[in-house]
């Protein structure tokens, strides 16, 4: 029975490997996203003297919207592969700052930056809105507005309980 146990345990742990798929597979869609926001970059760069500046707003905050999911993506794609898969090995990078970020990375933190840039991106969105509200119904923007609430209070709850699950941090040498 113990073996049986031990190729369970070998064969779960093992499955996580599987996620490196979807995060190669998050990359690849984070590629194209990037051809996606170069020909954004490069529509607004050809019409810049023709929009005025309520349309150029509109598109630097399509602009912004695209790196706040863009960063969205490699925040989920490394966390995700140090949390699941493996640990990234400062020792085996020539620039040991360039992972050093990395264990501050937990999936609580994540769960926080995330709902963040969630609340971020509907900001934006929201703000696009607005900036052109006589092409929305009411209806539409006040569902917009319910949204973009929903977002805020799961990001605040989200924040709230994970202060509440953390755990205090010890008194150091000498402290009360």
């Amino acid at each position: 029975m113990h073996k049986l146990e031990y190729l369970i345990e070998r064969v779960i742990l093992g499955s996580r490997w599987l996620l490196v798929i979807f995060i190669l597979g998050l990359a690849a869609a984070l590629a194209v996203y990037g051809i996606s926001f170069c020909v954004k970059l490069y529509t607004i760069a050809l019409h810049t003297f023709d929009y005025d500046p309520n349309e150029m707003i509109l598109a630097m905050l399509a602009l912004i919207d695209a790196a706040l999911v863009a960063s969205l993506i490699v925040m989920v794609m490394i966390s995700s592969y140090e949390n699941f898969v493996s640990r990234f090995d400062a020792n085996d990078h020539e620039d040991k700052d360039q992972v050093s970020f990395l264990g501050k990375l937990d999936s609580g933190s994540l769960k926080i930056k995330v709902a963040s840039s969630i609340v971020a991106i509907s900001s934006i969105h929201m703000l696009q809105v607005f900036l052109n509200l006589e092409k929305y119904e009411n209806e539409k923007i006040m569902l917009i507005i319910a949204m973009h609430l929903t977002f805020v209070v799961s990001a605040l709850l989200l924040g709230f309980l994970e202060k509440m699950n953390a755990k205090p941090k010890s008194p150091g040498p000498g402290g009360a």
